[in-house]
């Protein structure tokens, strides 16, 4: 994503109950409606929360915010660096895959604002790595992949959801450790926890798989990589985590995001180079 986030389009104009209101700030039953409507739609966003504040604060808890994958924002958690700050989180968490966060700030000490009070805020993605999952398993399943999935929740781990797919309910990390591989499998971490990622990957980065990949960010990536090398793992072992995880073709739904995974499984497993492209074989000439 880039760029400013845009706002929905405004909801019909009703009788100012706020004065507030009248500057356009979207009250709770907009974003409340605006949340149905996208789940509705399938789109993928991120439910900021505003859960604790002290002092003198632009918002107080119990207020809400959307941001939508497009960049579209519903409501307001108070403005300013604040909000910016929380939207950074958020944008991060939907090019992660999902997840949650918890953005703590002084607004004085350390964002630099008038207000002077501290507040917390909740950043939950809905429609995160879940939701990637199943798309990614299940066209990776069509394009002959023997697939596993494993998921420490039992109600994100059953047949229902992977049909044809071995499913192991079991802690990802407690597998990691124990799991017999080969070296011409493939390994692709989706959790829904940043650290959890962490612990995996460390794990998985100790065996000799043909391919270890993780989704997220550019600035996650960074963040790996500092932490990889600081607990020891040689600049071989790093290279060989691909993060972001997929071709970079603009994906945005889950479903896009799959696409995107795939043809790079699809590439390694082919030795092919997607940077090349599509070239078409000549045809035989005639006899």
């Amino acid at each position: 994503m880039s760029g400013e986030p845009t706002r929905d389009p405004a909801p019909p104009e009703r009788p100012a109950h706020a004065s507030l209101a009248a500057f356009g700030e979207a009250r709770e039953p907009d974003v409340w409606a605006a949340l149905a409507r996208w789940r509705a739609e399938g789109r993928r966003l991120v439910l900021l929360t505003v859960v604790e504040s002290r002092g003198f604060t632009p918002r107080k808890p119990g207020t809400h915010m959307l941001l939508g994958a497009d960049g579209t924002t519903v409501g307001s958690i108070g403005g300013g660096a604040i909000e910016q700050e929380a939207l950074r989180e958020a944008s991060e968490l939907l090019a992660g895959g999902g997840g949650s966060r918890t953005v703590k700030k002084h607004l004085t000490q350390d964002l630099g604002m008038c207000c002077g009070g501290e507040m917390v805020i909740y950043t939950n993605s809905r429609g995160g790595a879940g939701y990637v999952a199943r798309p990614i398993a299940a066209l990776a399943s069509a394009c002959g992949f023997a697939v596993t999935v494993i998921d420490g929740r039992e109600e994100w781990a059953t047949p229902e959801r992977f049909p044809g797919m071995t499913v192991r309910c079991q802690s990802p990390e407690d597998v990691a450790r124990v799991l017999e591989t080969q070296p011409g499998d493939y390994a692709i971490v989706v959790t829904h926890d940043h650290e959890l990622d962490q612990r995996v990957v460390q794990e998985l980065l100790k065996r000799p798989l043909k391919f270890t990949g993780m989704i997220g960010s550019l600035a996650k990536q960074r963040k790996f990589v500092q932490r990889l090398r600081a607990r020891g793992f040689s600049e071989e072992q790093v290279a060989r985590l691909h993060t972001p995880l997929g071709l970079a073709i603009g994906a945005q739904t889950p479903e896009e995001i799959a696409v995107s995974v795939l043809a790079e499984l699809v590439a390694v497993r082919r030795e092919a180079s997607p940077e090349r492209g599509w070239v078409a074989r000549a045809r035989p000439s005639a006899a």
